[in-house]
Formats: C-alpha cells, structure tokens, sequence
C-alpha cells in the first residue's frame, strides 16, 4: 500500500513538473522579440525544386580542386511560403566562394525577394540540407540506442531536454532581457540534474555526481572569469558582437555576460561525464568491499579521477583546435609574429574558453571524489 501511495505520488511531482516546464516554455517564447533588418523586410527563405537546366554556361575548373564557374539559368517551381506554386527563371552564379551545385529535379534553397504586390525576384541561396541533417540526427540516436541500451535512450532524452532548455528557455529569456548568466546557471542546474536523473534515477550515486558536476562547471566560470578580466576580454571582442549590437536596437538583450555564459554551457557535458564516472566507480568499489573508509574511497576516486582528467582535458583542447584550424593555417601561413599572434582577440578568446574547460575537469576530480567518499564513506561508517 506504502509502495502504491509512493508511486502515485512520483507520478504527480512528475506530471507537475512536466506542466510547469511546458509553462516555462510558453512563458519564455510568449511575445519574443524578433530583429529585422530594414533590408530584410521583403525577404523570405524558401524550399525551391528544379524543374529543368535553361541555360548551362558552366566549366570546370581543374586548378582549383574541380570547382565550377560560370552560371547556369534553372527554372524553379516554389514549394512553401506565400508563392507556393510559383515557378520562376532564376540564374544561378558559381565562384570559388559559391558553388551551389544542382541537377534537374534537386530541391535548393532559394531566397524571395519582395519588391512590390505581386513583385518579387528569386535567386539561389544554398543546398537544400535538412533530410541529409535529420538523417544524421536519426543515425546518431539509433546508433546511441542499440550500442547503450535503455540508457542510452535516457541519454538521449536527457540531451534532447538540455537542447530544449537552451533553444526554447535560454535564448528567448535573453532576448527578452533576463540575465543570461542567471538563466544560464539555472538551467545548468536543473539540465545536471535530470540528466543524471534520466540515466540513472534519483539515487545518492546521481546526487553527488550532480552536485560535484555543478561546483565543476562553476569552477571553470571563475576561473574564465578572473581570465577575462586580466586580458580585458568581453563579449564586445567576439567576432559575432557587431551583429549582437545591432539585435540590442530592437530586443532587451544583454551581451556584456554571454562570453561566460558559452564557457559556462561547453564546460557542462565534459564536467558531467567525468563526475558520473568518478562517483559511479567509488559507488562500484564501496559495494564490492564495505569496510573501506573515506580516505580510502577518496585515494580510489582521485586515482580513477586522474586518468579521466588527462584524456579529457586533451579531448577539449583538440576540440577547440580542430575547429579553429582553418584560422590558425591562415595566421601560420601569413609567419604571424608572437607578439601580435598573443595579443590577438581570437587567441586570448580561445585560450580562455580552452584552459576554463580544463580548469572545470580538473576540479570535477577531487570535488566529486571527495563528496563520493564522505556519502559511501559514512555508509561504511554506519
């Protein structure tokens, strides 16, 4: 009967958090302020499909890795938005930087452009990619799934829950002007737990590795703070600021915070996969012998903690050199000197978000074993 009344009672905290989470979500997307430009007022991105090559004045060029040149006259039928139906003689343009390349029959995407009732000019705005994305999305979680189980089914209900707290939550509150420091904590918070929750239910194993995961993440803001403050580092040095300037003009937003607000959430999925393993190990070597006591449960947990935090502290260094590449072939070929190449916005930016992610595992490590020894340790004890 006890065990009855306890299940339903799960169940109604569940389905109130569930209501107030969907709450949230109207509350937060209600009335969001939306920029748009002057230039952009007439302008609609829509799906196109190809219905035959018109004019083909393209060449190959052999020199430059094959790409196309010339243009090629399509004509295309329009698929959504208010010209549905439509079809339109559009001239598609191919360069080193734009190689939109299509066949009879491709779906593209095309950009309208509205100049007066009934008026308006198509052209060529890029691939049309979202099955091969969805493709891939759907590839990822089935592999997740049948790799991991019923976990790894949790997992993915935990990031799909994370990507909707960010996408739906944190960025229309901060374009409606709520701190985005303060909802981005908060939401870390609520994401540490029901993630760890989802995984593995509410048990001390999953409290612990939430709670030492959080000090962690915040760990690694302090540290990102201190660091930008020395290097004089805001948002304003961003390379995305110009833009976010001219969002302020018609939304509330506040940027001065948002450079650690990233730090914030990029530190969060490393932080979290170290403590659940550090606070899943201690959990596994206090069932196998009980009779181990806290500074024996802390050894075994720094000893584990010690080997994660090499391989991931390496993992997010390489993560933030393999997408900065590109950059950094170009300040290489260009014989950059040091003194101009470290006092760069974009160096100083990356080391920051780099070392403060580091900086967040590193104190993830004695942090979670610490709390994992003196929860299974007092067990032992009692």
């Amino acid at each position: 009967m006890n065990f009855k009344k306890s299940k339903i009672r799960s169940l109604v905290l569940l389905a109130l958090a569930a209501v107030a989470f969907c709450g949230l979500i109207w509350f937060a997307n209600k009335d969001r302020p939306v920029y748009r430009s002057s230039n952009m007022a007439g302008t609609d991105y829509e799906v196109g499909r190809v219905l035959r090559v018109v004019e083909d004045h393209k060449t190959v060029d052999e020199e430059m890795d094959g790409i196309w040149r010339g243009s090629m006259t399509l004509e295309v039928e329009i698929l959504t938005g208010r010209y549905k139906g439509d079809t339109a003689i559009v001239e598609n343009y191919f360069s080193s930087l734009y190689n939109v390349r299509v066949a009879e029959g491709d779906k593209i995407s095309i950009r309208i452009d509205t100049t007066g009732e009934d008026e308006y000019q198509v052209s060529v705005y890029n691939y049309y990619r979202v099955p091969q994305m969805i493709g891939c999305i759907v590839a990822f979680v089935l592999l997740l799934v049948l790799i991991g189980g019923k976990k790894g089914a949790k997992s993915v209900a935990g990031l799909a829950f994370t990507v909707v707290c960010i996408l739906w939550i944190l960025l229309p509150l901060a374009l409606k002007g709520y701190s985005p420091l303060a909802v981005t904590i908060l939401l870390i918070l609520v994401c540490n737990f029901v993630s760890f929750f989802l995984i593995d239910g509410i048990s001390t194993k999953t409290v612990v590795a939430a709670i030492g995961s959080m000090l962690g993440v915040l760990a690694g803001a302090v540290f990102a703070l201190i660091a930008q403050n020395a290097m004089s580092i805001t948002t304003y040095q961003m390379d995305e600021a110009e833009t976010l300037l001219l969002i302020t003009s018609t939304t509330e937003l506040k940027i001065r915070d948002l450079f650690l607000c990233g730090i914030l959430i990029s530190c969060m999925g490393a932080v979290m996969d170290v403590a659940m393993s550090i606070c899943s190990a201690v959990a596994e070597i206090h069932q196998v012998d009980r009779s181990l006591g806290m500074a024996k449960l802390f050894a075994s947990g720094m000893n584990i903690g010690r080997d994660a935090m090499g391989t991931m502290a390496n993992t997010l260094i390489l993560a933030v050199a393999g997408t900065s590449l590109n950059m950094m072939l170009m300040i290489y070929s260009y014989d950059v000197s040091f003194q101009q190449l470290m006092n760069t916005d974009f160096v100083a930016i990356e080391i920051i978000q780099c070392i403060a992610g580091s900086v967040g595992i590193v104190c993830t490590v004695p942090l979670v074993a610490l709390l994992s020894a003196a929860v299974f340790g007092k067990k032992t004890k009692k």
